[in-house]
């Protein structure tokens, strides 16, 4: 291979990095005191955004990187056509039914990005094009739209756009009569809801510097805004939406652990707004609305939620009225109101419940799903007077799929699965639950997928993925890319770990704050698990995750070192401690509530004693991949650039650590264009399969 010259200038000059030798980070070390105890930083520099010493560097790592992944570069091809050739370029996304039209997306062979259109009446009438994302992007190397809502006439459609990755939108309206767009109408635009005279918009909007959505405006197009209200606790976010029914524009006030709801008639947008229910620690509570009612989800009676109704001219707690009582084993997940009927999302042994209830006799029955393992939940449903509901479905091996399920007749309708060209056979593959007992004896669900005849004898390469944080749910879902590693014989299995929501409300408070550790030790006992029962070998053991769950790779990487042949870690968010304390970065006061305040002692002492780039040791560790973007809003570049900086110094093996920053305009979940997020892929996939030995 021909050798590659990178010049990295640092504190001792200028260091020459052949191809096959890694970056070295220059040291400059820096000590915070706090509690009585000393946290060392040698690498804290690399928060200097504007330092090109920084910008270096980083080059430096992707270089190193681009010329260790190089004999790989035929595979990335094979990959990424294999990807490519599975997928339906020129497509159509559902339509959706909403005030006499129809709308949709579709994409066209060769566009990165889909065009937003509408048809009046029927899908035979003619398009109207409303957003071409492809030329809007032209020119840019990252483009997203948030936004995107039309007013009751029909007439106006507002919409938001980042073209950096940073999360930052700006809001725009734009005539649809006419064509005329008005940009900038906002900045640092959150969420948004019309007002039903056609004229008034309400949005939020987010501090400049720590990214917390704490302003809500009212804003009559051609006027200037009005600030209706500041949230300044920084513990809270806001947010606002209008009601299906078109009833009422709420306004949503939410820590980790409690909220708060207030509202006015989206028929009287100058009106005042009013309270549901003052705050309560510990409390969540979400309102939709019927008729002069609050449909209300609440957690004040068990974890897991209840659902109530409150009258709306005195909806306080006096007058709730239980429909459905709190379930130790069943979480409530979500309530959709419609005219007629109410859907509830409940989560029951980690899996997906629908359950339809008539509002006029109060019968109620569930929607059946086929699989073992599979995921569901309300697809677009746009119109409040309809005897229909659409929801999605999906599985490991079932595509994502559309239906339409009649209220009445009982009966399902599919209207799309997402089609997987290539000869795609879905009867090659299976899945399964298994269940792994951690050391307190909890199980921990296991979802798996492989093609069928795999055998149990230790030899199968496996991709083990976590999250396990904020209660969110890791549920399985579809992806054609995945049997680009299946049919290369991979087992792909998710771990539904403790701090996530995957069995409730107790079992994300089960692993955060003072008991996060619980997250890292299911996950090991999940791997353990999986390679006693021969699922695999440890050198045939590969992990993943991202974000928080890049927190996940990085603690238990520290642990269990010895358990993983490779890593792959997504803009991970490893340097615990410096952000905990920097109360400036975004996000940062807001999840004390997750993991604790480290200006508490207690809390301090429990967060670094997990903090992966704190407890990095001078020890064995696997190969790795770890890859962010510069312009990420969620998880800084420094975090994986520090972490990586620190392990190259101290661990004592030779397995190679890669890291690969993406400089040009990118977010927290990499590249905005479908091209080029395939492309990310294969290179992926190409470094998993490497590690494993398998070449094409």
């Amino acid at each position: 291979m021909k050798s590659l010259l990178i010049l990295f200038v640092g504190c001792v000059g200028i260091i020459s990095v052949m191809a096959q030798t890694p970056p070295v980070a220059k040291k400059e070390t820096k000590i915070t005191t706090i509690h009585g105890d000393k946290l060392v930083d040698d690498y804290f520099w690399l928060r200097e955004k504007s330092n090109p010493e920084v910008l270096n560097y980083l080059k430096a790592e992707n270089a190193y990187t681009e010329a260790i992944m190089k004999p790989t570069e035929a595979l990335q091809e094979t990959l990424y056509k294999e990807m490519l050739g599975r997928i339906k370029e020129t497509d159509l996304s559902v339509p959706y039914p909403k005030d006499g039209y129809l709308y949709y997306t579709r994409t066209e062979q060769g566009k990165q990005y889909p065009t937003y259109c509408r048809k009046k009446g029927t899908l035979r009438g003619k398009e109207e094009v409303l957003l071409d994302m492809n030329a809007m992007a032209a020119g840019k190397a990252f483009f997203s739209v948030g936004a995107f809502q039309v007013s009751n006439d029909t007439n106006l459609l507002v919409f938001s756009t980042d073209e950096v990755g940073f999360r930052q939108y700006k809001l725009h309206v734009k005539d649809l009569r006419t064509g005329q767009v008005t940009t900038d109408l906002a900045e640092r635009v959150t969420s948004i809801a019309w007002a039903n005279d056609n004229k008034t918009l309400f949005y939020v909007t987010e501090d400049a510097t720590t990214k917390r959505s704490n302003k809500f405006y009212r804003h009559v197009i051609g006027g200037k805004p009005e600030l209706l209200y500041e949230e300044k606790d920084e513990l809270y976010r806001i947010g606002t939406a209008r009601t299906r029914s078109r009833g009422y524009i709420l306004l949503g006030i939410e820590s980790s652990t409690t909220t708060e709801y207030r509202y006015l008639s989206a028929d009287k947008p100058n009106s005042e707004l009013k309270l549901i229910l003052k705050r309560e620690n510990d409390h969540e509570y979400y309102p939709d609305h019927h008729g002069k009612l609050f449909y209300i989800r609440t957690n004040d009676k068990g974890r897991n939620f209840r659902l109530v109704t409150a009258p709306i001219d005195d909806p306080g707690k006096k007058n709730w009225k239980e429909l459905i009582a709190h379930r130790q084993e069943t979480m409530l997940e979500d309530v959709d109101i419609f005219a007629n009927h109410y859907v509830v999302l409940e989560r029951e042994d980690g899996l997906n419940k629908m359950r339809i209830t008539d509002l006029k006799s109060g019968d109620a029955h569930y929607i059946n799903f086929p699989e073992p393992v599979y995921a569901t939940a309300g697809a677009t449903n746009a119109e409040f007077n309809t005897a229909k509901f659409r929801f999605s479905y999906q599985s490991f091996i079932t595509p994502n799929s559309v239906f339409e399920y009649d209220f009445v007749t009982k009966r399902r309708k599919l209207l799309k699965e997402t089609e997987v060209l290539g000869g795609y056979d879905k009867t090659k593959y299976t899945s399964e639950r298994v269940y792994a007992t951690a050391s307190d004896g909890t199980k921990i669900p296991i979802s798996l997928v492989y093609k069928k005849g795999c055998n149990r004898d230790g030899m199968n390469p496996l991709l083990l993925i976590g999250y396990g944080s904020y209660g969110i749910s890791y549920d399985v879902d579809f992806s054609s890319n995945r049997f680009s590693l299946l049919d290369r014989g991979f087992i792909i299995g998710i771990a539904h770990i403790r701090g996530g929501g995957d069995l409730g409300k107790p079992w994300h408070d089960a692993g955060k704050m003072m008991v996060k550790k619980n997250t890292f030790t299911d996950f090991i006992a999940s791997a353990e698990y999986l390679l006693d029962k021969q699922y695999t070998s440890q050198d045939r053991l590969l992990i993943t995750g991202g974000s928080a769950g890049g927190l996940l790779m990085g603690a238990v990487v520290n642990l269990r070192p010895e358990l993983f042949k490779a890593v792959i870690s997504y803009v991970p968010f490893v340097d615990v401690m410096n952000t905990m304390l920097d109360a400036s970065l975004p996000l940062t006061v807001g999840e004390y509530l997750e993991w604790g305040n480290p200006n508490e002692k207690p809390a301090y002492e429990y967060m670094k004693s997990y903090s992966p780039y704190d407890n990095i040791e001078g020890k064995d560790y696997p190969a790795m991949l770890v890859r962010t973007s510069f312009h990420d809003s969620q998880v800084m570049y420094w975090e994986p650039a520090k972490y990586v900086a620190k392990l190259r110094a101290m661990k004592t093996d030779k397995n190679v650590l890669l890291f690969k920053t993406k400089l040009e305009p990118g977010g927290h979940g990499g590249a905005s264009g479908r091209y080029d997020r395939l492309r990310d892929t294969a290179f992926d996939y190409a470094y998993m399969l490497h590690q494993v030995g398998i070449e094409k």
